[in-house]
């Protein structure tokens, strides 16, 4: 006799197993099955981001950050600490310590919320039949009333440069790193390469990234971007723009890079080349031909505005489906599915999903560009405040960057915030909330402020748009 469930989910990152949990809080009968294998060879929950993604990597940027903090802004402090030196086995125990004390929370939190956390690959079949296969044991069909599928990404594997798993490596490797490489290549300068490339720069590398795009940070806002170029390029980071990978291909000392740009074929040679062009969705073997899910022409699992499939009471969140590949977003389609199959109201709001990349500075915005609100026609003001006003950005030796505020001329919307600079991702919580009801750049002036804060500059940000900033010469 099979099992049965109210609800079974099918991976267990941040979309599955938090669909999961939430769906077990409405009183379902509640399975989350996942197949993840670390490079020990051992099993855990939580999916690339807490084993192979945003963990570990901000785990080895804290790091990092410390190191070069250390070495580059420690005297400006008045503080001495002779030679400084890095102990890369101790950092990466570090990393993999909070890497497991996280997955092992999953389990933890399965238990609390008796969720059955099934270890082994599930497939979905016709009429909502779940074939699980356990990493020891008979295969098992498990019947749902609903499923969700949470199957999540993949790293993109270029034909010209095959992962080796050595030399030329996707992002998971490139966070396990035993050394410090003398020469890194970097191929794609979006939030992933840049993360790593910072991590392996400020630890000593000589780090030069490849971007095929002619635009810095296209996703991001264009001053913004402007001001990341200008910072990453103090660090060391040498970004090649407008270039296209033609081959990489190891060799004795290393990888021999092959690429174009604008003045014609280029040639470097490094010792690791960290592949990071993007993520591809996971749907290998999730599930049969006869059960009916469709794939868009990208890959994804083509859902509606509710991650409703087309099949009834089958539905599939994040990396998997539309949308930004943002493990808050998968989350919160996990969330929203849950309470929908519990039969109440939830939805999400995918016009304010926040983004962040950690560097340093730190980079995050919410809401629409300045350039996206210009193509929309929509007559806008902007107002900015730099944090080498802001007192304690100062304190903190953290001065680089600022706050842009863009809101509609005629009912004063809060249309995007854009910021660069010291706890970036921290601080744009507060104009994700206020896009969230819909506040004028007014509700946000008219907001105190601690001082001395970092969140004041989002405040002189915001009066700065009515020409009215305190502390700053408005322009």
């Amino acid at each position: 006799m099979s099992r049965k469930y109210d609800v079974v989910v099918i991976g267990a990152g941040p979309a599955g197993y938090i669909a999961a949990i939430r769906a077990a809080q409405h009183g379902l009968q509640v399975a989350c099955i996942d197949e993840w294998q670390n490079r020990d060879g051992k099993h855990a929950f939580g999916g690339t981001c807490l084993n192979a993604g945003c963990i570990p990597s901000k785990a080895l940027l804290e790091s990092s950050e410390l190191y070069h903090r250390a070495t580059h802004e420690f005297k400006k402090h008045g503080i001495t600490t002779g030679d400084v030196g890095i102990d890369i086995a101790a950092m990466q125990k570090r990393r993999a310590g909070i890497v497991r004390q996280l997955t092992g929370g999953i389990a933890g939190l399965f238990k609390a919320n008796k969720v059955d956390g099934l270890v082994g690959h599930g497939k979905l079949l016709a009429d909502r039949r779940v074939e699980f296969t356990p990493i020891e044991g008979a295969v098992e069909i498990v019947d749902a009333d609903h499923v969700i599928l949470a199957s999540g990404s993949t790293p993109i594997e270029l034909p010209v440069a095959p992962f080796d798993g050595e030399k030329i490596v996707d992002s998971w490797d490139a966070l396990e790193f035993e050394q410090v490489p003398e020469r890194l290549g970097v191929v794609g300068a979006g939030v992933i390469g840049l993360e790593l490339g910072s991590v392996w720069a400020r630890l000593g590398a000589t780090v030069t990234v490849i971007e095929a795009l002619k635009d810095f940070l296209s996703m991001a806002d264009r001053d913004v971007a402007a001001i990341a170029a200008k910072d990453f390029k103090k660090q060391g980071l040498d970004i090649r723009l407008a270039a296209t990978l033609t081959s990489a291909a190891p060799t004795a000392n290393g990888v021999s890079v092959h690429y174009e740009d604008e003045t014609g074929p280029q040639t470097i040679e490094v010792d690791k080349l960290i592949v990071a062009v993007g993520r591809r969705p996971f749907t290998r073997e999730l599930f049969a031909d006869d059960a009916g899910i469709q794939l868009d022409d990208r890959g994804f699992i083509v859902v509606d505005d509710e991650c409703r499939t087309r099949v009834k009471q089958v539905f599939a969140v994040g990396d998997c489906v539309r949308g930004p590949m943002l493990a808050h977003k998968g989350s919160e389609e996990g969330v929203m599915v849950a309470d929908l199959i519990a039969g109440t109201t939830s939805e999400v709001n995918y016009d304010v999903i926040p983004s962040v990349i950690y560097t340093a500075p730190e980079i995050a915005w919410a809401g629409q560009t300045e350039e996206q609100v210009r193509a929309s026609g929509r007559e806008y003001k902007t107002g900015t405040f730099p944090f080498a006003a802001s007192g304690r950005a100062k304190a903190m030796e953290q001065t680089s960057g600022i706050v842009k505020v863009i809101s509609a001329s005629d009912d004063d919307e809060i249309l995007g915030v854009h910021i660069i600079g010291p706890m970036a991702g921290e601080l744009i919580a507060e104009a994700v909330l206020a896009m969230e009801f819909s506040a004028s750049t007014e509700d946000l002036q008219r907001t105190i402020h601690a001082h001395p804060s970092l969140a004041e500059a989002l405040h002189e940000a915001a009066l700065a748009v009515d020409k009215r900033a305190l502390n700053y010469v408005n322009r």
